[in-house]
């Protein structure tokens, strides 16, 4: 944050605060003006009694006062100001996740020692990991992991790059960075739209060919290969299948040949420990082997 929005916040603060506390004594009344006095106002018949707030409610306004000029005063609140504790949301995390590991640890590094087929025939490890995913994976490839559109389904026989335990790992550990260049810029539209057509056919046909056309052999065959069945190495999806990132629709395949296609999957090496990759790993393949989930 600047020092400009720092201050703007910091005055803000403190002019909120000094006008609460105006508004609460400049209209404090000690007595009142005489028995069963009005403030001569009247709502629908009903009148209001002119007598000073109890003492145990001003009390509680005066104590929240003061508990809140104390928490700023420790904890973050005004501007750049850290408060005298210098506590962050980042900070009480990593203590919340050491405490953790303390205390998971060796029951992680139990689960660590066991190869992939261990962790498949047992279900605690299953369970564990299916946690695993519900905390870092569901946001995206969904609880069921069936992805959505243009996040792959983690339960078919389909990956970009390779369903292998240790392609899966790697995946979950470094992360994924796919990009599909557009070539609106290079092709013009009648030879995009001859592209499309011949993709499309393809993938419709009951017995896949090889695309023999010469500007996708040009453009396109580089990374989806001659026969156009992909790449796990680069990323680049098969063409001659009925499995489709962003759907298998002429007009989405026109977009992604224009506008090109663009997906990362996050690195989870920063936040997730090896042990519990490895068993998040077992358990994106559990997905595919119709290993019970609950």
């Amino acid at each position: 944050m600047t020092s400009f929005w720092s201050l703007w916040i910091i005055i803000l603060t403190v002019i909120t605060f000094i006008g609460i506390i105006w508004v609460l004594f400049g209209n404090r009344k000690t007595t009142s003006r005489g028995e069963n006095q009005t403030t001569g106002h009247s709502y629908d018949g009903i009148e209001e009694y002119d007598n000073p707030l109890p003492a145990w409610w001003l009390n509680m306004f005066v104590i929240t006062i003061v508990f809140g000029v104390g928490y700023l005063i420790v904890y973050p609140g005004l501007g750049n100001f850290k408060g005298v504790k210098g506590w962050t949301s980042s900070g009480q995390w990593d203590k919340q996740i050491e405490k953790a590991d303390k205390r998971y640890g060796e029951l992680f590094a139990s689960y660590g020692e066991m190869t992939i087929d261990q962790l498949l025939a047992s279900r605690p490890a299953i369970k564990m990991g299916q946690r695993i995913f519900a905390n870092n994976c569901a946001q995206c490839h969904g609880s069921d992991a069936k992805g959505a559109y243009g996040i792959p389904n983690l339960t078919d026989a389909d990956w970009l790059y390779g369903g292998t335990a240790q392609a899966i790992k790697t995946s979950i550990t470094e992360g994924r960075t796919g990009s599909m260049p557009a070539w609106k810029s290079i092709l013009d539209v009648e030879t995009v739209e001859r592209l499309s057509n011949v993709i499309m056919a393809d993938n419709t046909r009951e017995e896949k060919q090889l695309p023999s056309d010469k500007t996708f052999q040009q453009f396109c065959a580089a990374c989806h290969g001659a026969d156009a069945k992909g790449s796990q190495a680069l990323g680049a999806p098969n063409l001659v299948d009925n499995v489709w990132l962003y759907g298998v629709d002429e007009g989405k395949l026109l977009y992604s040949l224009f506008e090109g296609r663009g997906g990362v999957m996050p690195t989870h090496k920063t936040m997730l420990s090896e042990n519990k990759i490895h068993l998040l790993t077992a358990y994106v393949i559990s997905l595919g082997d119709g290993v019970e989930r609950q």
